[in-house]
């Protein structure tokens, strides 16, 4: 396989040394931070050594980096010197290539046939500067044994659709002018990392496919203002149907031309880096299309050049395609494709989609994963562990700096464990129990019932040396045929009672929880929380993009931002929690850091005390029970009241004064470990948190 020499300009900084043979010989750090793993210390010394194995044999034994080898996208496509066009294309099964377009009115023309290169049996067609202009349409006109087709190339950088016809053909982009960054460096923010999700295209009040320059000038204030600190975008990498939300992708290095051009993206990122938000790609390795014409299918008439063969070629839930992690092209397309995103957009990073389904076999449908022996009973993909490995070490090999999260439901130990300690090295995992608790509470149990213990053993439960996104509903739970969190509480009520002054019992109910289960699980995190794009306000309506069912509708694929503007409206409420919760959160450096350190809880009262730093946290789950002088053992000292889920700026009653200082009462028992009484007003379906003031003598 041929690849094209590194444009990486700075110095590249290794972040994760191979171990060598004599320091394998010690147990993994991973194994001896957790010994229920010793059982299987020789299955996860052997994933560890196949990719130290891999990394060699792309290296060249060290001899190049990894960076050097994910450079395919500088090889492959088209591309264009000071003096002619070039154009490449792995093919193996191909016995003759054309390139067609505009340029050649669509014919197959002899000075536009690709030739074999007998050395790296790459097909290779060099063309003059004049031959093919900026803008141009064009494809691929492949021939194989027994067939012929016409096919998008499987490096192009911009893939368009014709609104007319709906067919997609790549596109020549080679701009006089190209984008300048008005921010070339960034650092983001992880301290705590406070994700907003979102997709670019529903990301308007207009029943339209919105754009990234739309997003730019009217979602990314409101981002700012609501203080998150990083954006991860779906449905980047082009995709056929608009309704897959992305994730059944067809050209995987062409940022989807649905919302506009690459400059248009690139200045999307650069602002949202000048005004501190870091940007994340949900990119998808996990499957593909199984689009012939627009993807990789069948692309030169072998439907397994970059997919498994047999069984393991459809996976059986998602109507797509499987990668053959085994094959060094396939490695080199994926590692490129990573590389790309991160020096051509300046992408600070990505959420791997579907990490679960790359992992096993089974794609861990059915699995309950109930114990360790479920991880290491040789039902994993070990070619997949291995290219996740191998993905995790080239990003954070270009910049140690950037972010790398495993949408992962199984609970795989070592996920987010360095390389070095015999992990597979990502930053973070997806918390995906959590949003999951939170449904099958709000569904299955009474207010009555909720536990506080059962709460905080759900949020808190978690492989201590591996972060965590916390969150409480991403896009799936936004999806129609689901339900956010928001209408499980509420429902139907949202449509007729949620003006201020009109609000029901229910709609009363649905406020309080909604600020509580988001305090709860944002105040627990220990890594980062995520908010799916409107979610922070109690977006009423489910995600349903337009598709033959709904007369191809935009109504419900779309945000509406107008309910949170409106001042007649309970929306404001949710909103402003959300500032001030994340407001919260940030005044405490490195948050995620802290502790969280049980202070109380008690079933039966349903109240739940814990601490982080200076913080207290304080709750009453009872939907009708309030209590006076409820008393906790805390350190000596003032406290203040910062934020209450009850104010009436938020929604609430009112009911507690937030100005008013408690202070500990002594007692002489408590007095060795400097703890006093803490005796609060915790008035029902209540969440509180109060600092400890810090006194000047």
């Amino acid at each position: 396989m041929a690849t094209a020499e590194s444009k990486t300009k700075k110095p590249i900084k290794k972040t994760s040394k191979p171990r060598t043979r004599k320091e394998l010989e010690r147990p993994l750090e991973l194994i001896r931070k957790d010994p229920y793993l010793l059982d299987y210390a020789e299955a996860i010394k052997g994933r560890h050594e196949h990719a130290l194995d891999k990394l060699k044999q792309l290296t060249n034994n060290g001899k190049k980096t990894l960076t050097d080898f994910a450079n395919g996208h500088n090889y492959y496509g088209l591309h264009c010197n000071s003096r002619d066009w070039i154009f490449r294309e792995w093919a193996p099964n191909a016995t003759a290539i054309y390139l067609i377009g505009d340029f050649n009115n669509w014919q197959e023309t002899p000075e536009f046939q690709a030739q074999k290169d007998p050395k790296t049996g790459d097909w290779v067609l060099k063309l003059p500067l004049k031959a093919i202009h900026h803008g141009d349409y064009y494809k691929l006109k492949i021939y194989w044994e027994g067939g012929s087709g016409e096919r998008i190339p499987a490096w192009a950088q911009r893939v368009v659709q014709d609104v007319n016809t709906k067919v997609f053909s790549a596109q020549v982009w080679k701009p006089t002018e190209t984008y300048q960054w008005k921010k070339k460096t960034f650092k983001p923010t992880v301290n705590p990392l406070l994700i907003y999700e979102c997709h670019i295209g529903m990301a308007q009040d207009e029943e339209k496919v919105g754009s990234y320059t739309e997003f730019k000038d009217k979602v990314l204030p409101r981002i700012i203002k609501a203080g998150y600190n990083c954006i991860q975008i779906m449905a980047i990498q082009e995709h056929p149907y608009y309704g897959s939300f992305g994730y059944h992708v067809s050209s995987f290095f062409a940022a989807s031309s649905r919302f506009g051009t690459p400059e248009e993206l690139k200045a999307l990122i650069d602002e949202a880096h000048c005004n501190g938000i870091a940007v994340i790609m949900d990119i998808v390795h996990s499957h593909a299309v199984k689009n012939e014409i627009e993807g990789l299918g069948n692309f030169a008439g072998d439907p397994n050049q970059y997919f498994y063969e047999g069984g393991r070629r459809e996976h059986p839930a998602w109507d797509s395609l499987c990668f053959d992690y085994g094959k060094d092209e396939v490695l080199h397309f994926l590692l490129s494709n990573c590389k790309y995103w991160l020096e051509e957009y300046h992408f600070d990073g990505f959420r791997f989609d579907g990490v679960t389904s790359m992992l096993y076999y089974s794609h861990g449908l059915g699995e309950a994963f109930t114990n360790y022996g479920n991880y290491f009973n040789g039902h994993q993909d070990d070619n997949a562990i291995c290219y996740l490995t191998l993905a995790n070490l080239l990003i954070h090999e270009i910049d140690p700096r950037k972010i790398t999260i495993a949408e992962e439901v199984s609970g795989m130990p070592g996920l987010a464990c360095k390389f070095t300690a015999g992990g597979y090295g990502f930053d973070y995992r997806m918390a995906m129990n959590i949003p999951d608790f939170w449904i099958k509470l709000i569904k299955e149990f009474r207010d009555e019932d909720w536990k506080p213990s059962s709460i905080f053993w759900e949020l808190t439960n978690r492989r201590a040396d591996e972060h965590n996104i916390s969150y409480c509903e991403s896009h799936d739970q936004a999806l129609v045929g689901d339900k956010t969190i928001i209408f499980r509480l509420i429902d139907s009520e949202m449509y007729w009672h949620f003006r201020i002054g009109d609000e029901t019992a229910g709609v009363e109910r649905g406020i309080a929880l909604h600020k509580i289960i988001r305090l709860l699980t944002a105040s627990t995190i220990n890594g980062g929380y995520l908010n799916f794009m409107g979610n922070e306000f109690g977006h009423p309506e489910w995600i349903d993009f337009p598709r033959e069912g709904n007369g191809w509708s935009y109504k419900y694929a779309r945000r509406q931002w107008n309910l949170v503007d409106n001042k007649e409206l309970c929306y404001q409420y949710l909103g402003e929690f959300d500032r001030l919760m994340l407001e919260l959160l940030k005044s405490e450096r490195n948050f995620q850091k802290l502790p969280v350190v049980e202070v109380w809880h008690n079933d039966g009262d349903k109240i739940l005390a814990y601490s982080r730093g200076d913080l207290l946290f304080v709750y009453n789950l009872d939907p009708q029970r309030s209590f006076v002088d409820y008393g906790f053992q805390v350190p000596e000292g003032s406290y203040d009241i910062v934020l209450n889920t009850d104010s009436c700026s938020l929604g609430g009653h009112g009911i507690i004064d937030d100005s008013v200082r408690i202070e500990t009462m002594s007692d002489p028992l408590l007095k060795k470990d400097g703890k006093g009484w803490l005796r609060l007003y915790v008035p029902a379906r209540i969440g509180l948190v109060l600092r400890k003031t810090v006194e000047i003598k």
